[in-house]
């Protein structure tokens, strides 16, 4: 069976440094044994057709494949359609009504329980807020993702201890169901 993913990747061409030009990625990919490979933006999203494997074998698969060609370590999420779609459908903040840059998904490689964000005050962050999905947290950020404190918080290494978490703003999140829907 045939089937459409994004492949996530977390903290390249950010500030000049773990530079993946978009060309080489898809090459990448597309030598990987993918089709119809296509990139969005410079922040690393890269959507292919697939035949084999499922979503962990595939990020594992394309982090070495990214370590041996750039010589950097890259963490990767790869999520296909259904779930990308589910992400967008879930939402639990009126995203119709807000600007791209106040609203974000962070992406998990796994679940997470609820007790693991227990500790966070959510009252002490408002107007920002939280709330969790499937492998995901959507964030509300009325400032902006650069400006809150919520994010900041929720970005710790102690929240975050054993997991890959990457971010993309609504915009990216709707795009990249979109292309896998295509």
């Amino acid at each position: 069976m045939v089937t459409r993913y994004a492949a996530l990747l977390r903290g390249i061409n950010v500030g000049g440094s773990r530079k993946v030009p978009m060309a080489e990625l898809r090459t990448l990919v597309e030598g990987l044994g993918h089709e119809g490979v296509r990139t969005h933006l410079q922040s690393g999203q890269a959507v292919f057709t697939s035949g084999h494997g499922d979503e962990e074998s595939l990020a594992a698969e394309l982090a070495a494949a990214l370590e041996r060609h750039f010589g950097f370590g890259v963490d990767v999420i790869v999520r296909d359609h259904a779930y990308l779609r589910a992400i967008v459908d879930a939402c639990p903040f009126p995203a119709a009504t807000l600007e791209a840059k106040q609203l974000h998904v962070t992406y998990f490689s796994a679940p997470v329980a609820p007790e693991r964000f227990a500790e966070i005050d959510q009252e002490a962050y408002l107007p920002e807020e939280f709330r969790l999905g499937d492998r995901a947290l959507y964030l509300y950020a009325p400032a902006g993702l650069g400006r809150s404190k919520l994010a900041e918080h929720l970005a710790k290494p102690r929240v975050n201890k054993g997991l890959t978490a990457t971010s993309r703003n609504w915009n990216t999140v709707v795009k990249l169901a979109e292309l896998t829907g295509e």
